[in-house]
C-alpha cells in the first residue's frame, strides 16, 4: 500500500464554465468521417461498401478480435468513402464516410435486448459498441468478463471528471441521473457484485446530493463518496484507491483487487442501450477555451468533424492556436479542424494563443517536484534522462510503462520539461 499512503495529487486551477450550460444537441452535419479504430484493441474491419445506403445504428464496421467493440453509423444517407485517416496520435486507419440525407432514419432491426443473465449483459455491451467514455476507450464487455470466475465485489463508479474545463460527466450526471442508477443496478445484478460506490469531486455537489438522494429513494446499493477536488483523481489506479483503500499493483488490473470501474457516462448508455436497443452513435462532449465564441456541452454524432461541432459553438473567436480532444492535462493535439469525433472524446478545447504558448524548456535543476508530484511514485527527471539517452535498459529500470501520462511532472516542473511527451517516447522506444 506504499504506493498511494500519502498520495500525491495538484490543485489544479479549474475553469469548468460550461458547469452549468445545460447539455444542446447539434443538427446533423453534412458528413461524418467514422474511424475503424474507436477504442483500446484491434481496429474493426469496415462491411460496407461505397454507395451503399446506411440508416442510424446499422453496423457499419466489426472485427473477430478478442479485445474489440462494432462500430455503427451515426446517421443516415449514403457511403461517399473508405480512405485512410490519421489519428490525432499520428497512426493511419481506416474510416467510413458518410452523406448524410438529413432523415436520420433509423434501422429497422434495432431493438431492446432481454437481459436474463451475465452473459446477456456482456452481449448487449457488445453489440451496444460500449466502451470506456472517459477517455480510454477500453471494450466494455471485456471488461465485464473479469467478473466470470467471481471475485468481483465493488462496482466503482468514475465521476470525478478532474480535468480542467471539462464538464460533460457532471452534465450526464445532474441530467441523466436515473439512467446512472437504472445501469448501475443492471451491472449489480446481474454480474452479481455486492455494491457500487461512485465517486465524485467535491467541487460538484449538485451532482453529489442528486444521486445520494435518487439512490436512497431507489434503494441502490450505492455508496456516494465525495472526493477531494484534486488532480489526478479520475485515474483508474487513484480513484480505485480513494473510494475504496485497495491499491492495484504493478501490472494488475482493478479486477484483480476484486473491483472493476466504469465512467458514469459508460453506465448511462448502457442502461440507455437496454432500453432501447439504440447502439453507440452519439456523446456528449464540452466544447471550451478561448478561441471558440459560445462554449458549450453538446450531444454530436460520432464522427462529426470538430468544423462543424465549433460552427455550432458560434465560430471562432479569433484565430485559434490549438485545439486539444480531452482535457489540457491528458489531451490530444488535433492536426486541424478536420480531425472526427471518436466514442471516448469528451471534449474539444479551442485555446487561443496566449491559451496555447507554452514557456521555453529549459536545462532540469533536479528539484525533485516531479518525483514528488508522481502518482505513482515515479522519477520523471530520470526517464528524462535515459529517454534522451536511448538508454532502453534504464527505461525498463525506472517502469516508464507505469506511467499514466497524467501530466503532473510537467505541470510541476520549474525548468518546463516535457516530461510527458518523452515518457511516451520512452514506452515507443521499449515496445
Amino acid at each position: 500500500m506504499a504506493m498511494f499512503q500519502s498520495l500525491p495529487s495538484l490543485h489544479v486551477k479549474h475553469h469548468k464554465n460550461t458547469a452549468e450550460m445545460a447539455s444542446v444537441t447539434m443538427p446533423v452535419p453534412a458528413e461524418v468521417i467514422i474511424s475503424m479504430s474507436q477504442h483500446i484493441g484491434a481496429p474493426c474491419q469496415p462491411v460496407v461498401k461505397v454507395g451503399d445506403p446506411v440508416k442510424v445504428g446499422q453496423l457499419i464496421g466489426d472485427s473477430q478480435a478478442a479485445v474489440s467493440a462494432p462500430i455503427h453509423s451515426s446517421v443516415s444517407g449514403k457511403i461517399k468513402a473508405i480512405e485512410q485517416v490519421f489519428t490525432p496520435r499520428g497512426a493511419k486507419v481506416e474510416a467510413v464516410v458518410i452523406a448524410t440525407d438529413g432523415e436520420q432514419a433509423m434501422d429497422e432491426t434495432l431493438k431492446a435486448p432481454e437481459i436474463q443473465s451475465a452473459e446477456d449483459l456482456i452481449a448487449a455491451a457488445r453489440a451496444c459498441g460500449l466502451v470506456g467514455l472517459g477517455g480510454a476507450g477500453f471494450p466494455t464487455s471485456i471488461k465485464m468478463q473479469g467478473n466470470k470466475n467471481g471475485g468481483i465485489d465493488t462496482l466503482v463508479v468514475n465521476g470525478a471528471e478532474c480535468e480542467p474545463y471539462l464538464t460533460s460527466d457532471y452534465r450526464q450526471m445532474i441530467e441523466n441521473t436515473d439512467l446512472l442508477l437504472e445501469g448501475i443496478e443492471l451491472v449489480l445484478h446481474h454480474l452479481k457484485i455486492e455494491k457500487a460506490i461512485i465517486g465524485i469531486e467535491n467541487n460538484k455537489p449538485k451532482a453529489i446530493e442528486k444521486i445520494r438522494a435518487e439512490a436512497e429513494k431507489r434503494g441502490t446499493r450505492l455508496t456516494v463518496r465525495d472526493l477531494k477536488a484534486r488532480y489526478p483523481q479520475g485515474a483508474e489506479k487513484v480513484i480505485v484507491y480513494e473510494s475504496t483503500g485497495r491499491v492495484i499493483p504493478e501490472g494488475k488490473l482493478p479486477s484483480d483487487v476484486g473491483v472493476i470501474v466504469m465512467n458514469v457516462g459508460t453506465v448511462i448508455k448502457l442502461a440507455h442501450y437496454v432500453q432501447t436497443g439504440i447502439p453507440l452513435i452519439s456523446r456528449l462532449v464540452t466544447v471550451d477555451g478561448g478561441a471558440v465564441k459560445e462554449p458549450k456541452n453538446v450531444w454530436v454524432p460520432i464522427g462529426t468533424k470538430i468544423e462543424d461541432i465549433v460552427n455550432f459553438c458560434g465560430g471562432y473567436n479569433g484565430e485559434p492556436a490549438e485545439i486539444l480532444f480531452g482535457g489540457p492535462m491528458m489531451g490530444v493535439s488535433c492536426k486541424d479542424d478536420q480531425a472526427s469525433i471518436l466514442k471516448n472524446n469528451n471534449g474539444i478545447l479551442v485555446f487561443n494563443e496566449k491559451e496555447a504558448k507554452m514557456a521555453a524548456e529549459t536545462a532540469c535543476i533536479r528539484c525533485g517536484r516531479c518525483m514528488h508530484a508522481c502518482p505513482v511514485g515515479l522519477n520523471p527527471a530520470g526517464l528524462d534522462r535515459a529517454c534522451h539517452a536511448e538508454d532502453r535498459e534504464a527505461l525498463k529500470k525506472l517502469k516508464v510503462n507505469i506511467c499514466m501520462e497524467c501530466g503532473c511532472c510537467a505541470y510541476v516542473c520549474p525548468a518546463k520539461r516535457h516530461l510527458v511527451a518523452y515518457n511516451q517516447m520512452g514506452k515507443q522506444m521499449i515496445k
